[in-house]
């Protein structure tokens, strides 16, 4: 396992840097999209808010199946899968996510759905501002959330402690749990 620890600390570190770059995209374009009649620029931040929420579901999806050894199917596993990141799963890891962190995410959740499913000329320009506005901090939230558990992942494969068993770290309640004893 501790390989596997490692390779999701890794992955995570990797995924967080592509979606910095997507959320400095999505800031520039709607800059030009502000500034232009054009409703193609609409098109172009919906569609790396789109992408915004689906590499975040990436890492999600790793950590479910490589860390929890877990999987989802049915309709409502996208709002299953982001719960399951607030969780802490006992004897194995920290809630990976607050439920401030969660809340914020399900907001491009839902977006992600609608791009997916409605023409892109029925997007609401005012419902895109709003999501807009909040990424930088949806973005820091995730961030510092991630990369906590990132190094969480990496103090846990360095220890030589398998799930399940007794180590030296304590998961806490609070937003992420995370903490050394």
């Amino acid at each position: 396992m501790r390989g596997v620890y490692r390779t999701v600390a890794g992955r995570i570190r990797q995924e967080l840097e592509e979606l910095g770059r997507v959320v400095e995209r999505t800031e520039r374009i709607w800059q030009q999209a502000t500034k232009s009649a054009d409703d193609l620029y609409l098109d172009a931040v919906a569609l790396n808010l789109h992408g915004f929420y689906t590499g975040l579901e990436r890492l999600f999806e790793v950590i479910a199946s490589s860390v929890d050894g877990s999987g989802f199917t049915g309709g409502d596993w996208h709002q299953a899968l982001l719960r399951q990141m607030t969780a802490e799963i006992p004897g194995a890891r920290p809630a990976v996510l607050s439920t401030e962190t969660r809340d914020r995410l399900d907001r491009y959740r839902g977006f992600r759905h609608v791009v997916r499913h409605v023409y892109t000329y029925n997007l609401d320009a005012e419902q895109i501002a709003v999501l807009v506005g909040q990424l930088r901090p949806a973005l820091e939230g995730v961030f510092r959330e991630l990369l906590a558990f990132a190094d969480f992942l990496e103090r846990l494969a360095c220890s030589g402690r398998e799930e399940g068993s007794e180590g030296p770290f304590h998961f806490g309640s609070g937003s992420s749990g995370l903490g050394r004893m």
